[in-house]
Formats: structure tokens, sequence, C-alpha cells
């Protein structure tokens, strides 16, 4: 199976930054893309930042400018730079990562178990 840790979050005041870590570990043949998800209290999930395994990326609106994703494909990890980080960006972050197995070479899609990032006025 592939399974996936996240680290990095934490408090932080506004206008402040975070790198957001996550490994990849397990049976892994290929990691297609890796994503970073977040989720506020009373919100749905929704997407923050994609990467393809080309490295073409794509962003929220509400984080262009301010974030950053990349990934090491060595290290099977993806990284999140958050930058002039704001109140509305208190969430639980989740990392995604899509791909095929190296059992059989199945696809497979994994979350990560959270990480919450806490941006304090």
């Amino acid at each position: 199976q592939v399974q996936l840790v996240e680290s990095g979050g934490g408090l932080v005041q506004a206008g402040g930054s975070l790198r957001l870590s996550c490994a990849a570990s397990g049976m892994i043949f290929r990691i297609n893309d890796m994503g970073w998800y977040r989720q506020a209290p009373g919100k749905q999930r929704e997407l923050v930042a994609h990467i393809i395994s080309s490295g073409s990326t794509n962003y929220a609106d509400s984080v262009k400018g301010r974030f950053t994703i990349s990934r090491d494909n060595a290290k099977n990890t993806v990284y999140l730079e958050m930058n002039s980080l704001k109140p509305e960006d208190t969430a639980v972050y989740y990392c995604n990562a899509g791909g095929l197995t190296s059992f059989l070479v199945k696809p497979f899609e994994v979350w990560g178990q959270g990480t919450l990032v806490t941006v304090s006025s």
C-alpha cells in the first residue's frame, strides 16, 4: 500500500510563512499527481494547489502569488510554501497523491492525515 505523512503545520501570525511537507512511501511504481487541499471549519474541502510529474502546477485563485507547490520526485515528496498568510488560510491541510503501485501496477489515490494551520490576526 501507499501512505502519506504530512508535517509542517502550526500557528503563525498573519503575514507570516509556513512550509508543509508530504512524503509518500510504500509500494510506489510512479506518482503522477500530488496536491494540497484544505478544509476550514464548517466548509467543504477545497483544492489549494496541484502539481503533476512534469512540474506543471495550478492554484486556487485565493492563494495565487502567495503559495508555491513543488515536488521532489526522487524523494516522493511534495511541498507547499505558504507566504503572506491570512487568517482565512486557517484550515486543516491535506496532502493527496495519485499514481501506480509497484504491485501489479495498479492505480492508487491516497490522502494524508491532515495538518492544522492556524493563522492569527
